[in-house]
Formats: C-alpha cells, sequence, structure tokens
C-alpha cells in the first residue's frame, strides 16, 4: 500500500525534536511550521559548491522527454514537487549530501544507458533502495556487526544499548522516504545500511563520503542484497517502546535471519 504523508498541518510538532526528524534541526526553517518553503528556499540553502539546482517539477518542465536521472546529469536541474513531503525531503538530503547524491545519480545514468529505459538492473534496484531508505552507519567494534549478521536483534539494541550511546555504532539517515514515514510516529522504521568499519571514532560525515566514493567506484551497490536490513526502532531513543526489554524480541520490525542469508563485509577506510 502506498504511504500517504500527513497534511503539514496535521503533522505533531513533537516529532521535529525525536531521530531521526531530530537530526535535521538545521533545516527548521524548511521542515516546521504550517507554510511549505519555495523552490528558492531550496536553492538559497544549497552549500557552496552544490552546482545542481531545485526546479518546479511542472508538465512544461516533463514534456522535455528526459529522465529524472538524466535531467539532474545533463541539466543539474532536480525536478522538485512543491508542497510535497518525499520531494522536501529528497532537497534536504541533497543540501546535506551533495556528494552521495550525485554518486547515485552518475550510477543511475550509466545503467539507464547500458539498460535502456524499459529494463531495471540489480544495480538500478540496489541505487534505488538506498536512496529510499538507506541509512550509513559507521562501525568501530566489531563484535557488534557479529549480532547484526545473526539478525540477534535483542543483543544488538539491548545488550549493548550502551554501543549507540558511547559512538561505537553511529547511524546517518540518507533515505528521504525514511523521512517522510518518520512523520508517523507509530511505524517501525526499517532502513537499509551501507556499513563503514574502522578502529577510530569515523564522524557520519566521513562514513557517508568513504560510501560516495565507493558507489561512484562500483564497488558499492551492484546488487540489492548488499544492504543490510537495519531496524531503527531499536535505536535508543528512536521508538518510545525501545525502552522496554521486550520490545526488541517482539516487535514485528525484528525478524529472524532468512536461511541462507549472508551480507558482505563492511567498507573499511583502512585494509
Amino acid at each position: 500500500m502506498k504511504y500517504m504523508a500527513p497534511a503539514r498541518d496535521a503533522v505533531d510538532p513533537q516529532l521535529f525534536g525525536r531521530m531521526p526528524l531530530a537530526a535535521w534541526r538545521d533545516h527548521a526553517g524548511l521542515i516546521e511550521g504550517r507554510d511549505w518553503p519555495s523552490v528558492d528556499a531550496f536553492n538559497t540553502a544549497r552549500p557552496a559548491g552544490m552546482c545542481e539546482r531545485f526546479v518546479a517539477q511542472t508538465h512544461e518542465l516533463l514534456a522535455d522527454g528526459l529522465h529524472y536521472e538524466q535531467r539532474v546529469a545533463d541539466r543539474g536541474e532536480i525536478a522538485t514537487r512543491e508542497r510535497n513531503w518525499h520531494d522536501l525531503f529528497n532537497a534536504l538530503v541533497w543540501l546535506r549530501h551533495p556528494a552521495l547524491k550525485r554518486a547515485l545519480n552518475a550510477r543511475q545514468v550509466a545503467e539507464i544507458a547500458r539498460e535502456g529505459l524499459k529494463q531495471r538492473s540489480r544495480a538500478q534496484c540496489a541505487l534505488t533502495h538506498f536512496d529510499e531508505a538507506g541509512v550509513v552507519v559507521a562501525l568501530r567494534d566489531p563484535a557488534l556487526l557479529a549480532l547484526w549478521d545473526a539478525h540477534d536483534w535483542h543483543g544488538l539494541f539491548w545488550r549493548e544499548r550502551a554501543a549507540w550511546l558511547d559512538g561505537r555504532i553511529q547511524v546517518e539517515v540518507f533515505g528521504h522516504a525514511l523521512l517522510e514515514h518518520a512523520l508517523t510516529p507509530e511505524k517501525l522504521l526499517v532502513g537499509k545500511a551501507l556499513v563503514v568499519a574502522d578502529a577510530s571514532a569515523i564522524p557520519p560525515p566521513v562514513a557517508g563520503e568513504a560510501c560516495a566514493q565507493a558507489i561512484r567506484e562500483t564497488r558499492l551497490l551492484r546488487d540489492p542484497q548488499e544492504l543490510r536490513p537495519l531496524p531503527l526502532a531499536g535505536v535508543p531513543g528512536w521508538h518510545p517502546r525501545n525502552e522496554l526489554e521486550a520490545f526488541s524480541r517482539e516487535a514485528p520490525c525484528f525478524r529472524p535471519l532468512r536461511a541462507g542469508r549472508r551480507y558482505p563485509a563492511p567498507l573499511r577506510l583502512v585494509d
């Protein structure tokens, strides 16, 4: 069933102070309040060096016949529906992670050139899944990876609860659909994760840059099976019920490992 985001004036303002939306408070002027931001407001917020621009998605724009990804690559135009939560969050992700979004776009355009517009490759599916629901995880404790590999959610989120608070594992939400779904607080969010591992603390921006480079070089996101499910509802502070131990055992987002399912090794900054 297609997700229907709530009307802007129906969103509980307290949601913007809770994760994952709380991580985007530096753009509070764009996501909070009753009034929708204009496309010009997104362009005004662009970071230095971002050459792409947001343009209103109109019938006249779409008449050029270009695929969305081709328009971004050829013209630097990010088609954006006005008064639309999904496209608003897509714009925010462009503002924070332009290099990562640019890497996804370049790969999508290359796949379109190879496959055409009627076929979708495994790589295109992986790129789209990450774009919509992706999270970048910076990991410095390999014991946590073993729990994750086994879908030992009770171990990962309850026995190792402190790891989510002391920096041994950090999550940066990238997928704009995840942010949109966070507008409905009862949803049990599950991200599709890329993992960057290093013995030292890795700031999330560094992990994101490492993923962008690996995606550009086709070392990542060649197949959807590379993406690890991460039930974000288990992260301390991200869902009110996860303060109860039973939540990590009983909530439907914590699914067992499928027979034969294996995950690739994480991306490493230093081999």
